[in-house]
C-alpha cells in the first residue's frame, strides 16, 4: 500500500526539493495541499512529472538530472512578490535570465523579451506545458538589448496562472528544436481546485509609474479532471526620469493588459484529453524623442510652429493581441505512452503614432496659404506572426534493460506565417516634395509603406529519437538525435549526449555535449521597412530591406540560413542532506554564422555599393546576415539551505552567473568584403557581446515566524560596457557593478488571508551616468538590466475562497 504522505513528500521533493532555488517553496507549503486520502494518492501515483531536459516520466530530482535544471515554484510569487509581470520577477531571482526593460526603442519598449545566459532573445526556447510557445512579431531593430532578435513575450502569461517555472541551462536543439542554444524555459500552469485572488499596487518612490493588479484564479473538478480558469488586469503608468528642462520622456512605457487562461484536463475513452488556451489583450505606449518647438532647427523640417511652438514628444501607441492554444489526447498503447497534440500561437502588434505630424504635409499645408496644420495621430500599420505546431509523441520505460531505460521518439510539424500592414498614406508619404530632410512621414515613427508589405510562410518536418539509461546504480546516460527539415532553408541533424555520475551518496557530476541549430525566424527574413530621405535635394529611401527582395540580391546579400551552435556542459552538484543543496556547472557554447542586422551601407561608407543602391532610389540599407560567430563562456553556482532558526524557519538561497561572449569572427559575404567594420561596428559587436552584465547574482533569505514573514534579497549586477553613438575616437560608455535590495514584510491573517508590503531597489541605486549625446537613447542612462527607474514600494492583498 503507498504511504500517501510519502509519496506526496516523494513528489514535493522531485518537483522542487532538489532545485538550488527551492528555498521559494514555502514553509507552509503542506497546509495549502488538500489532505492525503487513498484516492488521491492512487491519483497522485498516476500522475505524470515531468522536468525539463528529460522525457522519463515519474519523480526525478534536478539534481539528479544530467543536465542543470532550475524549478521556480511561483505559488509564493503570485501571492507575495513585489513584481507584478513574470519577466521582471524572473530578471530578480535567476542569475542565468535576463530581460531588459527598454526606454526610447520605438516597439522595443512594448514587449520584455527572455533571454538565457547572455544570448539572444531568439536563441532561448520557451515551452508552456512542454509544448512550444510562439515567438513575438516584433523584431527589436533599437536599444541596447537583443538587437536584431526576435523573442518570446512572457508577460502575455498571467502569474497566478503559473505553478512553476522551469528554466533547463543547456542547449537542448537536439531534444527541442529551434531556438534552443541557450537553454530551455518551460511554464508549467496550474490544475489547482479552489480559488484565489490578489490586488496589487506600486509605485515608484518618484510618484510615477502607479502599477495596478486585479488576479484571479479558480480550479474545479470536471469530467474526472479539473479545469482551471485565470483572468489578470495589470495597469502600469507611465514613468519618466528625464531631467527638469529636458523635453524627453525617459522610463517605463504605459501598458494596459487585459488577460484570461484557461487550462485543464478530463478523462476520455481510457485516456486524458487536455487543452490550455490564453488570450491578452495590450494597450501600450511608449515616448518617442522630442521635437523641438520655435528657434530649433525642428522647425519646419520636423514640427510645425502652428501646431507644437513649444516642442511635442511623439507617442508610439500600439495595440497588442497575443493567442495561445493547445488542444492534446495522452493514452497508452500497450506499455507505450502517447501523447497527441496541436498548438496554435499568434501575435499582433498595430502602431498608431499620436501627439505627432507629418511636417511635409503640415508644410504643403502652410505652402498652399493654410496655417501649416497636419493630423496630429496616424495609423502606422504593424505586424503579426502565426505558429501552427503539430506533435506526436511515444515514450516506454524499460525495467529490465540495464537498471532501467526510457526511449523516447516522435515527430513536428510546424507550420509559420508572418505578414506586415502599410500604414495609411500620411503616415509615410512626402506631401510637399521640397527635399526638407526628415519631414516625411509621422514624427516618431514612420508607417510601413506598400512595398514593405509581405505575407509569407513556411513549414518544417522533424523526428526525433531520445534515450535515458541508468546503466548502473551510480551512472546515467542520455542521448538525444532531431533531424529537422525546413522548407526555405534545408535540413540539419542535431545530437545531444550527457551523462551523471554520483561519486557518493550526496556527490554527483554531471556533463554534456550537444550540436544545435536556430533557424532564421520569418520576421528576420522578411522585415522590411522604408521611409524617405534627402540626399543632395533628392529624395532617396532608407531600407531596412527583405532577405531575397530586389535591393538585398542587388547587394549580393545571399540567403539566410540557419545559426549553427557546439555546446559544452561540465558540472556537480552535491546534496549533503535534504535541507542543503549546492551546484556549479561549466558551460561554453560556440556559435557559427549568427544572424545579426547590419549597419547602413550608402555612397559615403561604400562608393560602389551606395552608387548601385542608388540607382534603385535607395541611399541607404541595411540586411539581416549570417556574419558572425561568437564564444559564449560561463559558469553557474546554485545554493540553497532550509533551518529552523528560534521559533521560525529560514529559507536562504544564493545563484551566481558569471557570463562572458565575445565575437570571435566576422564573415561578411563577399559583396561586402573589406568592409566588414561597417557591416559590425565596435558599438553593434559590444550591443552583441555586452548587451547584459557578464555577472549576476541573488542572495535571498526567507524568515517566517508565526504569522509574520520576511522576504530579504540582495540582487548584484556586474559592470557592462556599451559603445557610444559617435563611436570610437569617443570613449566607450562604461557602466559600473550595481548592487540593489528588495524588502518585504507578508502578515497572514489565517491561513485563506496574506497582505505583502514592501519596496524594490529600497536604496535607490541607478546606472552610472554617461553622456547622453552618446548613448542609444539620447538619456544619461542606457537600457541597462539594471532599470533607470530607482526605489519603488508596493502592496498585495491575497485571499483563498
Amino acid at each position: 500500500m503507498v504511504n500517501p504522505t510519502q509519496l506526496r513528500r516523494a513528489v514535493l521533493l522531485a518537483l522542487y526539493g532538489g532545485g538550488a532555488l527551492a528555498a521559494f517553496v514555502p514553509p507552509a507549503l503542506a497546509q495549502t495541499e488538500a489532505p492525503a486520502t487513498p484516492a488521491t494518492a492512487e491519483a497522485a501515483a498516476m500522475q505524470s512529472v515531468h522536468v525539463v531536459g528529460t522525457r522519463r516520466t515519474g519523480a526525478t530530482s534536478t539534481t539528479d538530472t544530467p543536465v542543470p535544471v532550475d524549478v521556480i515554484p511561483m505559488t509564493r510569487l503570485a501571492e507575495q512578490g513585489s513584481q507584478f509581470d513574470l519577466a521582471q520577477t524572473l530578471t530578480n531571482i535567476s542569475p542565468s535570465f535576463n530581460s531588459t526593460r527598454q526606454s526610447g526603442a520605438d516597439g522595443a519598449d512594448l514587449v520584455d523579451s527572455a533571454a538565457l545566459r547572455g544570448l539572444g532573445s531568439d536563441q532561448t526556447l520557451v515551452l508552456v506545458n512542454g509544448k512550444r510557445r510562439h515567438t513575438t512579431a516584433l523584431v527589436n531593430l533599437f536599444g541596447a538589448r537583443n538587437r536584431g532578435n526576435t523573442g518570446t513575450d512572457l508577460n502575455a502569461i498571467p502569474m497566478m496562472a503559473i505553478r512553476n517555472v522551469q528554466v533547463l541551462r543547456d542547449g537542448a536543439a537536439a531534444q527541442y528544436g529551434s531556438d534552443a542554444i541557450a537553454g530551455v524555459m518551460n511554464i508549467e500552469l496550474k490544475k489547482n481546485l479552489g480559488c484565489e485572488a490578489v490586488a496589487g499596487w506600486g509605485q515608484y518612490t518618484e510618484g510615477d509609474g502607479d502599477n495596478y493588479l486585479a488576479s484571479a484564479y479558480c480550479g474545479i473538478a470536471l469530467a474526472g479532471g479539473t479545469f482551471g480558469v485565470t483572468g489578470e488586469y495589470l495597469n502600469r503608468g507611465r514613468s519618466n526620469r528625464a531631467e527638469e528642462g529636458n523635453p524627453r520622456i525617459i522610463g517605463d512605457s504605459k501598458t494596459e493588459n487585459q488577460t484570461v487562461y484557461i487550462n485543464g484536463d478530463f478523462a476520455l475513452g481510457g485516456g486524458k484529453a487536455y487543452l490550455t488556451a490564453g488570450v491578452q489583450r495590450r494597450d501600450a505606449s511608449s515616448a518617442a524623442f522630442a521635437r523641438g518647438g520655435i528657434g530649433s532647427d525642428d522647425i519646419p523640417s520636423r514640427n510645425s510652429a502652428a501646431m507644437y511652438p513649444d516642442g511635442f514628444v511623439p507617442f508610439i501607441n500600439g495595440d497588442l493581441k497575443d493567442r495561445y492554444a493547445t488542444l492534446g489526447y495522452r493514452t497508452k498503447f500497450g506499455d507505450w505512452s502517447a501523447d497527441f497534440s496541436q498548438t496554435y500561437g499568434y501575435n499582433r502588434l498595430d502602431y498608431t503614432i499620436a501627439n505627432t505630424l507629418n511636417a511635409s504635409i503640415a508644410q504643403l499645408d502652410f505652402i498652399r496659404g493654410g496655417q501649416g496644420i497636419s493630423p496630429s495621430s496616424f495609423s502606422a500599420g504593424g505586424f503579426d506572426f502565426r505558429q501552427l505546431t503539430t506533435n506526436a509523441d511515444f515514450s516506454r520505460y524499460y525495467g529490465g534493460i540495464f537498471n532501467g531505460l526510457n526511449a523516447a521518439f516522435g515527430f513536428e510539424y510546424r507550420k509559420e506565417n508572418y505578414r506586415i500592414f502599410a500604414g495609411e498614406p500620411g503616415s509615410y508619404i512626402d506631401a510637399d516634395g521640397v527635399g526638407v530632410g526628415g519631414n516625411a512621414g509621422s514624427q516618431g515613427f514612420p508607417g510601413f509603406q506598400p512595398g514593405d508589405a509581405t505575407d509569407r510562410g513556411r513549414h518544417s518536418s522533424a523526428a526525433y529519437l531520445d534515450l535515458e539509461a541508468d546503466l548502473t546504480e551510480r551512472l546515467k546516460l542520455q542521448a538525444a538525435l532531431r533531424h529537422e527539415r525546413f522548407s526555405d532553408f534545408g535540413s540539419t541533424t542535431d545530437g545531444k549526449l550527457a551523462a551523471a555520475y554520483k561519486l557518493g551518496g550526496d556527490v554527483l557530476l554531471r556533463g554534456s555535449l550537444s550540436t544545435g541549430f536556430r533557424a532564421p525566424s520569418l520576421q528576420q527574413v522578411y522585415f522590411s521597412s522604408t521611409f524617405t530621405d534627402f540626399v543632395g535635394g533628392q529624395p532617396l529611401d532608407v531600407v531596412l530591406a527583405p532577405n531575397g527582395g530586389a535591393v538585398a540580391n542587388a547587394a549580393g546579400i545571399p540567403k539566410l540560413t540557419e545559426e549553427k551552435s557546439k555546446s559544452a556542459t561540465f558540472g556537480a552538484t552535491w546534496t549533503p542532506s535534504p535541507s542543503t543543496s549546492v551546484t556549479a556547472d561549466l558551460y561554453r557554447i560556440d556559435i557559427d554564422d549568427r544572424i545579426v542586422l547590419s549597419g547602413r551601407f550608402d555612397a559615403e561608407n561604400y562608393p560602389a555599393l551606395g552608387a548601385t543602391l542608388q540607382a534603385l532610389g535607395v541611399g541607404q540599407a541595411q540586411f539581416f546576415v549570417n556574419s558572425v560567430d561568437t564564444e559564449t563562456k560561463g559558469l553557474d553556482i546554485t545554493a540553497s539551505h532550509r533551518m529552523p532558526l528560534a521559533a521560525g524557519r529560514l529559507n536562504t538561497f544564493l545563484a551566481l552567473n558569471f557570463s562572458k561572449t565575445e565575437v570571435t569572427g566576422v564573415h561578411a559575404p563577399s559583396a561586402l568584403a573589406g568592409f566588414e567594420d561597417v557591416l559590425l561596428s565596435e558599438r553593434e559587436r559590444l550591443f552583441i557581446e555586452q548587451g547584459g552584465p557578464r555577472r549576476k547574482a541573488t542572495l535571498g533569505f526567507e524568515y517566517t515566524q508565526g504569522k509574520l514573514g520576511t522576504d530579504f534579497r540582495i540582487i548584484h549586477f556586474g559592470p557592462q560596457t556599451l559603445g557610444t553613438f559617435s563611436g570610437p575616437p569617443v570613449p566607450n560608455a562604461y557602466y559600473e557593478p550595481k548592487t540593489s535590495a528588495d524588502l518585504a514584510f507578508t502578515w497572514s491573517f489565517n491561513d485563506k488571508t496574506k497582505l505583502t508590503v514592501g519596496g524594490t531597489n529600497i536604496f535607490n541605486v541607478k546606472p552610472t551616468e554617461q553622456d547622453p549625446n552618446e548613448t542609444d537613447n539620447g538619456f544619461k542612462y542606457e537600457s541597462v538590466q539594471f532599470g533607470l527607474n530607482g526605489a519603488a514600494y508596493f502592496a498585495r492583498l491575497w485571499h483563498k475562497f
